[in-house]
């Protein structure tokens, strides 16, 4: 029996320049400044600066009404009109004040230094070894995580040594080997986990009460240190409250992470440019675009004139046509890509204001408290525009505030019902349990249970679970990670 069966589907395809416009909206200023860097390299119809006479643009009827005789008209795909109405832009939008005067191009240095493995490696030579130790040291450094620890296990670097190697070898000899990679600098390096790594560099210090005491500690009691069962280690150990401190204090000074401080510096270090700028004036909020995000672009007039000299000429050649195609494509592109930058520059300025505009008594005070909820969707519905497009501006571009910079995406958060029925952002919440970790007595933290209880007496009823969500949101340990003596 045949079965008949209906399904309605519905879709949206974007065109490729609605989804051009769409990635340069994402980009913040400086992946900007490199796209349209890129844009004047690829194509010679768009010129950079000021336009150095009132030449009018060039216009459809330039390249598109040829003499009919041994012509063809030639069609373009570009239309910037299909998806650039639905937004008009002001002209006291793209106005000179609407940007930031600070609007020069600065470069950003960067340090360079010695990688992690180089530093290491100029150590060894420092030894004398033979060629296999030598090339199996090597290996270990270049098995070495940027933490410098070492997280594969000892049979698994013999196999590998065999096969990419070609160096038979045992697990004692390789340990031998792993033992003088760990007496390399710094102090920690080549460990295979934590303990081995405070262990290694408790050795080197000083032979002081307090080091061979936390020593002991780290070798014989990593278990109960890690997890801040002080009263079991009094016990275990025999030790007071003040040889307890003085022992805990010698591990805290340690680095967990030794190949941190080296792993880092061949990355490029990214700086970040505010796209936005809000400042207090007279009382009242003043926003400004950075400059960097306007840049000034105009259609080549040369171009413009090629096309007034083949309309005019009496006959055509193919060669002719040719050029004229590949000339009026590049000068459609040119003024797609500065409609789109207007296009780009009033969606950022209407988005941000939209923004500056709701969380007002936030930019003038300061407090975080004072932040209202904010969703996407707010922002989306009061511009006209859709929630794709705000999430666009939110998660990638920075704002220089009296405050210091943020990032935009910070300003959106959730809202919650406090016990006079009024919303509240739990970002004011959050503010409230991090204020109340930090004034906690450390010796008797605050459990879940505890924190919900506070914050309820304090006008915000939320369960445990809530609270254990916002606390590891906030990167904050639990009460018994929060001990200390």
């Amino acid at each position: 029996m045949l079965k008949q069966q209906f399904q309605l589907k519905l879709s949206q395809k974007l065109s490729p320049q609605q989804i051009q416009l769409m990635k340069l909206i994402q980009l913040p200023t400086q992946a900007f400044e490199q796209r349209v860097a890129q844009e004047l390299e690829e194509n010679p119809a768009l010129e950079g600066g000021k336009e150095q006479s009132d030449s009018e643009d060039y216009q459809e009827d330039a390249y598109d009404t040829y003499d009919n005789e041994g012509t063809e008209i030639i069609e373009t795909d570009i239309n910037v009109d299909n998806y650039l109405s639905d937004d008009e832009i002001p002209s006291y939008k793209l106005s000179a004040n609407n940007y930031s005067a600070d609007d020069q191009e600065r470069e950003t240095p960067y340090a360079s230094g010695t990688s992690f493995y180089q530093y290491l490696t100029e150590q060894l030579n420092t030894y004398q070894l033979s060629d296999e130790q030598m090339e199996m040291a090597l290996f270990l450094i270049g098995s070495l995580d940027d933490s410098g620890y070492l997280r594969r296990s000892i049979d698994d670097l013999v196999d590998d040594l065999a096969f990419t190697q070609n160096i038979y070898t045992d697990q004692n000899t390789l340990l031998e080997v792993l033992h003088l990679v760990q007496d390399l600098d710094p102090a920690g390096v080549g460990a295979r986990n934590l303990q081995e790594c405070l262990a290694l560099q408790l050795e080197r210090k000083t032979a002081s009460s307090a080091a061979q005491k936390a020593l002991v500690m780290v070798q014989e009691h990593f278990d109960a240190f890690s997890k801040k069962h002080y009263d079991k280690l009094i016990q275990r150990l025999g030790w007071d409250e003040e040889e307890l401190k003085s022992a805990i204090h010698e591990i805290e000074i340690l680095n967990p992470k030794p190949g941190s401080t080296y792993s880092g510096q061949n990355r490029l270090i990214e700086t970040v440019v505010p796209d936005f700028s809000i400042r207090i004036e007279e009382g009242s909020l003043a926003l400004t675009l950075n400059g960097r995000n306007a840049p000034e672009l105009h259609v080549s007039r040369s171009y413009s004139e090629m096309l007034k000299g083949y309309k005019e000429a009496v006959q055509h050649s193919k060669t002719q046509k040719d050029a004229v195609m590949f000339i009026k494509q590049k000068l459609d592109a040119a003024q797609w890509f500065i409609d789109a930058i207007k296009q780009r520059q009033h969606t950022l300025y209407v988005t941000m204001s939209a923004i500056m505009n709701r969380q007002k008594d936030y930019f003038l005070s300061g407090d975080e408290r004072q932040l209202r909820p904010m969703i996407l969707k707010d922002i989306a519905d009061e511009i006209g525009m859709d929630i794709s497009t705000v999430s666009r501006v939110a998660n990638s571009k920075y704002v220089d505030t009296p405050y210091g910079t943020k990032l935009i995406k910070e300003f959106f958060s959730e809202s919650m019902k406090n016990d006079q029925g009024e919303d509240v952002s739990t970002r004011e919440i959050k503010t409230i349990l991090a204020s109340m970790i930090e004034e906690e007595d450390k010796r008797r933290p605050l459990t879940d249970d505890k924190l919900a209880q506070v914050l309820k007496d304090k006008g915000y009823p939320i369960a445990r679970r809530t609270v254990a969500k916002y606390r590891e949101q906030l990167d904050v340990p639990v009460a018994r990670l929060r001990k200390v003596l």
